[in-house]
């Protein structure tokens, strides 16, 4: 199923930005009527977010009219609208086929999203530091997920009617203390890493709160005042 149907003669194959100002227009058109809204609906709810954008301007954009998309307004619309910015641009299942780039072929829509978010790798694109975020944000579920286990553990073995039901327990607590130690110790080295790269490792949960070292600056300034 298609929502926009462009015709693909070479003589007739709209400009890029067309095509991408078209994805977005048809998606925004149909999700907005999705959600029994009016044009004024979505742009009070614009207004409610920040960012207004008036009924005027989205009737002129779902027709074709509007001659520029910003991006702040996709990201607003998509908010608004309960989606992901991603979903306006290449709505998969909406729309078959789009354009990536300027005189590049037409390609299915999923595999064009796949490659615009990473979840496709290219040969030679530097995916930044996404692999490394990714890779701290399981280490942070592998890391919690122990944790509450072995807490779990603990209570059993605190609980345990019988020596061989504690004994039981105590080996699960000591192999999820393994766990929980072995997901802090890579995500120090990984945190270590990232900020090496001259980059922010993202904020930890306060159960991990004692993966990273201690600043030696505050430590000096601790003793000092001692």
């Amino acid at each position: 199923m298609t929502q926009i149907d462009f015709d693909d003669e070479e003589d007739d194959v709209p400009e890029w930005a067309d095509r991408v100002k078209a994805n977005v227009a048809g998606e925004v058109r149909r999700r907005r009527k999705e959600m029994g809204w009016s044009a004024q609906d979505l742009a009070d709810r614009c207004e409610q977010l920040g960012h207004p954008i008036p009924r005027n301007v989205i009737a002129n954009m779902e027709s074709g009219r509007r001659a520029n998309l910003p991006l702040v307004d996709v990201m607003v619309l998509a908010t608004a609208l309960r989606t992901y910015p991603i979903c306006l641009i290449f709505p998969v299942g909406y729309v078959d086929r789009t354009q990536e780039l300027p005189f590049q072929d037409l390609v299915p829509t999923w595999d064009a999203l796949r490659r615009f978010t990473g979840e496709q790798e290219l040969s030679g694109y530097d995916a930044g530091l996404v692999p490394s975020f990714e890779l701290h944000a399981s280490l942070v579920r592998t890391a919690l997920a122990a944790l509450e286990e072995e807490e779990r553990a603990r209570f059993t073995t605190r609980t345990a009617t019988g020596r061989a039901q504690q004994e039981e327990a105590e080996r699960k607590r000591s192999a999820y203390a393994d766990q929980v130690i072995s997901a802090k110790y890579r995500l120090r080295y990984l945190r270590r890493d990232i900020r090496d790269a001259g980059a922010t490792p993202p904020d930890l949960p306060t159960a991990l709160g004692d993966v990273d070292p201690p600043d030696p600056e505050t430590e000096n300034i601790t003793e000092d005042c001692l």
